[in-house]
């Protein structure tokens, strides 16, 4: 595996790559890799003939300072990881090299000139609990985008939500790049693998537990009962909130194109929700129908 710390390297390798017909597929990544990042990786492999993967702990789209401090790097890891897959390439900036101009400036880094309006899907959910976060997070894959110029981009459906948004973002910056969202990958018990379960405890990761089965208990009550969806949302998040130490920022029923609140039971319909545990906070999502 082929190891890039600096953005040009990594441009004319691909650019090589590219001029010898080599399909490039991209997996962006914030380090602390577990099953669900490798499965990303595998998936890649498959549809294309060069895999590439990125680990950037991206500042500006933490809202929490705290939060960004107590992200996870296992950089030594990963790369043992990304290596035993058979990842091709990784690319492995620093913050200087993403942010040349620093964090603070009136053009995002990808110089477009403009900051992105995605409309409702950015600030509903996700973005009313995390201000700024897909703004920090559209500039940081905008960028890396640019940069790899990938056929094909692979990320998890765990973070529902980001992927709808990239989808709008590759097509606002106009480049022949298709999106894969790829399954979310769960633990036997059903939690949805995530870099932030590392700073569970014993008695959180017990309770962690009960997101996932929330959610096929939202989806059991659609398929099973004719209760309107306001109504099975409302139960499921009074059971969500009812287990002592889960504190819950939201559950939610949207339909799963556009996230809006659905007027039918008749429409794909998607469960969204967000907790915190032990002062970790997790976000899950699962189709319903």
């Amino acid at each position: 595996m082929l190891i890039f710390k600096r953005i040009k390297d990594l441009e004319d390798y691909i650019k090589k790559a590219k001029k010898q017909g080599l399909s490039i597929g991209f997996v962006p990544t914030m380090g602390a890799l577990h099953p669900g990042h490798i499965a990303l990786i595998d998936t890649c492999k498959i549809h294309c003939k060069l895999t590439v993967c990125s680990i950037f702990v991206n500042p500006t789209q933490f809202n929490d300072k705290s939060d960004f401090e107590k992200y996870p790097v296992t950089i030594s890891n990963d790369i043992k990881l990304l290596s035993h897959a058979g990842c091709d390439v990784l690319f492995l900036p620093s913050v200087m090299e993403i942010y040349p101009n620093g964090l603070e400036q009136k053009k995002p880094a990808y110089q477009t000139g403009r900051r992105f309006n995605f409309g409702l899907i950015a600030n509903i959910l996700e973005g009313s609990f995390r201000p700024g976060h897909f703004d920090g997070m559209a500039q940081v894959v905008a960028r890396l985008l640019k940069i790899v110029k990938p056929h094909q981009l692979f990320m998890g459906q765990k973070d529902y939500q980001q992927q709808l948004i990239v989808g709008l973002l590759i097509k606002k910056i106009k480049l022949n790049t298709r999106l894969v969202m790829c399954p979310t990958v769960r633990e036997k018990d059903g939690l949805a693998m995530s870099s932030r379960n590392t700073r569970l405890d014993a008695t959180s990761r017990k309770l962690a537990v009960q997101i996932s089965k929330t959610l096929k208990y939202a989806k059991a009550q659609l398929k099973n009962t004719k209760a309107e969806i306001g109504v099975i949302q409302q139960k499921s998040l009074k059971r969500l909130a009812g287990f002592e130490g889960i504190e819950t920022e939201y559950f939610e029923i949207r339909n799963a194109k556009t996230l809006e609140v659905p007027k039918r039971r008749s429409e794909k319909l998607i469960a969204l929700t967000a907790v915190k545990i032990g002062g970790v906070r997790l976000i899950d999502n699962m189709a319903l129908n």
